[in-house]
């Protein structure tokens, strides 16, 4: 398995791929993760090609290893390895993706993940449709990730979600806030298209004793906090590991994914879902994918803090509505367990393996 993105950098295409690969794991097949390390492996199954450089891409910046030295390693590792199937996650991204794709060194699944706007599928579209005529299989993980790569590059795609590894959510010990109070838990990179901006916007008019945890950072985060220093009920966590992201999702009153574009599929409301804690997001259609408005989530217009205000308001102050979205929460994670998923790659790489 491949990955084009830094996989000791939290990001949702690396959870994917670390999380699949440990349930097909499990299951008794053997499985190699390959793609860029910023530091230790993972996990022990994990191949390193090198460090990351910071990437602009889709209106964020994404830790890719486009540099030769990353290239030559990915075709060592392909070669050096008898694989039966290769299953590449953004095939078309510069680095260790492509450079796979490219050598097709084996039979090869490739899911493609992002959607909204690609200017490189825009300006390189004749190249790249002759390209991703190597994939023997092509996966979308949304109907929007789908529109994407379809109305550029053509092709048949199979549609499979991702996947949450439910189980083990459930099973993690939930992290409480110290004070007491109820916690709204923001995660992800502090930028324009995240909504953090207008979260804090939102927490400002809340008249209630709670607190809000942000996770993460980016080039936002020195002048949100400055803005915002004089509120102590906000805890700034700074980049978090997955442990620490699971225990806050189980400990948390609500988690709050703001996002104002560029979302295809919202798995981390679905793993907030499988930790027993309602969920508030802004309505995308990323999001609709998994979260449908008053029953499993409250979903609120992208970029209107005061109604974003509102949603958090009655999730907190309204504990009927809260139970009754973590009930439907936990039916709908279930549809989406990463067992559930393996077992439909399990079926894509027996149908294509030599």
């Amino acid at each position: 398995m491949v990955c084009p993105y830094s996989l000791s950098i939290p990001g949702g295409v690396q959870a994917q791929v670390l999380g699949l690969a440990r349930e097909l794991r499990r299951g008794g097949h053997e499985v190699r993760v390959l793609g860029p390390c910023d530091g230790p492996p993972p996990e022990p199954f994990v191949t390193p090609l090198g460090d990351s450089l910071p990437t602009a891409a889709n209106g964020s910046v994404a830790p890719l290893a486009p540099d030769p030295a990353a290239v030559l390693r990915t075709v060592r590792a392909l070669r050096d390895e008898d694989f039966d199937v290769v299953h590449v996650h953004e095939p078309l991204a510069p680095g260790p993706s492509i450079t796979t794709v490219t050598l097709h060194a084996a039979p090869t699944v490739g899911t493609f993940h992002a959607a909204g706007h690609s200017t490189s599928y825009q300006v390189f579209a004749p190249m790249l449709r002759r390209l991703i005529e190597r994939i023997d299989r092509k996966v979308v993980v949304s109907k929007d990730a789908l529109a994407l790569v379809r109305d550029h590059l053509g092709g048949e795609y199979d549609l499979l979600f991702n996947g949450v590894e439910t189980s083990e959510i459930a099973a993690v010990e939930p992290l409480r806030s110290a004070s007491g109070r109820p916690a709204i838990f923001f995660l992800g990179r502090h930028e324009e298209r995240k909504g953090l901006e207008v979260l804090l916007a939102a927490f400002a008019r809340l008249d209630l004793d709670v607190e809000l945890w942000v996770a993460g950072e980016g080039p936002d985060t020195h002048r949100l906090r400055s803005l915002h220093d004089g509120d102590d009920r906000i805890a700034w966590l700074g980049r978090i590991d997955e442990a620490d992201k699971v225990a806050r999702l189980r400990g948390a009153s609500v988690f709050c994914a703001p996002s104002l574009h560029g979302e295809s599929f919202g798995v981390v409301l679905i793993e907030a879902m499988a930790a027993g804690t309602p969920v508030v997001a802004s309505a995308l259609d990323g999001y609709r994918n998994v979260a449908t408005d008053g029953v499993d989530s409250v979903l609120v217009p992208p970029g209107d803090a005061d109604a974003l205000a509102g949603a958090l308001r009655r999730v907190l102050a309204d504990h009927h509505l809260a139970d009754r979205l973590v009930r439907a929460g936990d039916q709908r994670a279930d549809h989406f367990a990463m067992s559930r998923l393996a077992d439909e790659y399990v079926a894509l790489y027996e149908a294509i393996a030599r």
